[in-house]
C-alpha cells in the first residue's frame, strides 16, 4: 500500500521486488556465467580464461567481464595492455589476439600497477556500469569472473545480472573445500543454477614416470559435491605450461583439453 517503487532501500521481499539492469541497444547477451570461488588463490580466473578460450575455438562469441575489480588478472592472461576506448554509445572492450571481448578495470588504468581503492558502492556500481555501458554488440556466452568470497560483488552481481548459471571452482585443501560451501549456499539462498564445480590443482603428472601425484593430498571434493547435489565436472592438473602462457599473455595457445565436459555442459544449457 504504502510503497514507492524504490527497491534500492526497501528491505521486503515481495514480488515486484527487482534489481536487474539491463544492456544498452548495442548489446546482445545469449547466456551469462558467472565463475566464483569461496577464497582466493585456487584459480578462478585461470578457468574462466581457459574456458573463453575453449569456447572460442568452437566458434562462439565470447566476451569476459571481469568482476574481480581490486585484483584483476585476465588481461593480463590474455596480454592485452592499454586502455579502452569509448564513445558516445559506451565502452568499447579490449579484443584478444582471437577475438575474445574483455573489460577490465586494468583496462581503465594508466598505469595497471595503479591500486584500485574504492569503496563497495562504487566497485558494485562499476560492476554493474561493465555490463550496461560496455558495448558487446553479439555475445553468446559472457563469462563473469567474480572475485572470491561472498561479499558485495557477488551479491550484486547475482541480483542485478540475468546470470543463467555459475561455476564453483575449488582446489583440493580441505579448508578450501569448507569455504566452497559458502559460495555454493550463497547460491542456493539467491536461486542461482549451480552448473558444477571444477577442481584446480587437483594433481600433478610427472612427464618422467607417467604418475599422478596429489600434491596437496586426497581432495574431499566429491562429498561437499554429493552434499549439494553438484557434480565435479573438470579436474586441472597443475601444470607449469600454464603459468608460463599466462605471465606471457599467451593462455590462447594452450591446447590441453582438461575442461571439454564443462564446455559441453555449458552448451547444453537451454
Amino acid at each position: 500500500m504504502d510503497c514507492d517503487h524504490n527497491c534500492e532501500s526497501c528491505i521486503e521481499n515481495c514480488d515486484f521486488r527487482d534489481f536487474k539492469v539491463k544492456t544498452n541497444n548495442y548489446s546482445f547477451i545469449n547466456k551469462i556465467i558467472g565463475i566464483v570461488s569461496g577464497k582466493g588463490g585456487v584459480g578462478k580466473s585461470l578457468v574462466t580464461s581457459l574456458l573463453a578460450v575453449e569456447l572460442n575455438k568452437k566458434g562462439y562469441n565470447v566476451g569476459i567481464l571481469d568482476a574481480d575489480i581490486t585484483g584483476p588478472s585476465i588481461p593480463k592472461s590474455f596480454g592485452l595492455t592499454g586502455m579502452v576506448n569509448a564513445n558516445e554509445i559506451g565502452i568499447i572492450p579490449a579484443l584478444t589476439k582471437d577475438n575474445i571481448k574483455v573489460i577490465s578495470t586494468n583496462l581503465l588504468l594508466k598505469n595497471t600497477s595503479d591500486p584500485v581503492v574504492w569503496r563497495g558502492p562504487v566497485i558494485a556500481g562499476t560492476v554493474k556500469q561493465f555490463y550496461t555501458d560496455v558495448i558487446w554488440d553479439k555475445i553468446d556466452y559472457l563469462l563473469v569472473d567474480m572475485p572470491p568470497g561472498t561479499g558485495d560483488v557477488p551479491l550484486t552481481v547475482f541480483q542485478s545480472l540475468p546470470v543463467d548459471s555459475i561455476i564453483v571452482v575449488t582446489s583440493p585443501q580441505e579448508l578450501v573445500s569448507l569455504i566452497v560451501e559458502k559460495a555454493v549456499k550463497m547460491a542456493e539462498l539467491m536461486n542461482i543454477d549451480i552448473l558444477g564445480i571444477v577442481e584446480n590443482m587437483s594433481y600433478f603428472h610427472c612427464p618422467d614416470n607417467s604418475k599422478d601425484y596429489k600434491i596437496f593430498g586426497e581432495s574431499n571434493i566429491e562429498e561437499v559435491a554429493k552434499k549439494h547435489n553438484l557434480e565435479v565436472i573438470s579436474k586441472i592438473p597443475i601444470d607449469p605450461d600454464i603459468s608460463s602462457l599466462c605471465d606471457k599473455g599467451l593462455i590462447e595457445e594452450y591446447n590441453k583439453d582438461y575442461i571439454q565436459k564443462l564446455v559441453q555442459r555449458i552448451e547444453s544449457l537451454k
